[in-house]
């Protein structure tokens, strides 16, 4: 339980502090370059889905790190090739990285559900995302404004 909770913590820290400093070099980078408002843009949502995806995949590192503590839960159904039944574990990092990725743009699942504390980091995934890419339309909106003035 414990390491369940500490490790739900420092996902969602990391996921965060990773979502800042890639805004924060994205501030940098967008306001440096002398280029067109279309590629500032364009740079700012390329780096925007970079931080997403690494983000996801941190999850997905999270949930194939508790998935082989076998006591802190599984994800049951089929695995990324469609082998096994609903209810058969699926151990896979490819497929702790698609689970990942339906949390974390809460898609949902369907093909894969969690069990044991699995359940409450999908959860909380699923709620960091929501937050993170609220931030990033938000942070994309405010760059839209300083590069598309209507005169």
């Amino acid at each position: 339980m414990l390491l369940s909770i500490l490790s739900i913590l420092f996902l969602v820290t990391t996921a965060v502090l990773i979502h800042f400093e890639a805004l924060n070099l994205l501030t940098g980078t967008i306001s440096k370059i002398k280029a067109s408002p279309r590629l500032s843009i364009l740079i700012g949502i390329l780096g925007c889905l970079c931080a997403h995806l690494l983000e996801v995949t941190l999850f997905a590192g999270g949930f194939y790190f508790l998935i082989q503590q076998e006591s802190l839960g599984s994800l049951l159904g089929g695995d990324i090739q469609g082998h096994g039944l609903f209810g058969t574990p699926s151990t896979g990092f490819i497929d702790s990285l698609y689970f990942s990725l339906t949390c974390y743009t809460s898609l949902g699942f369907g093909d894969l559900a969690p069990t044991g504390w699995l359940r409450f980091l999908a959860g909380i995934e699923a709620l960091t995302g929501l937050l993170l890419i609220a931030w990033t339309a938000s942070f994309m909106y405010l760059e839209m404004q300083k590069h598309w003035k209507v005169k």
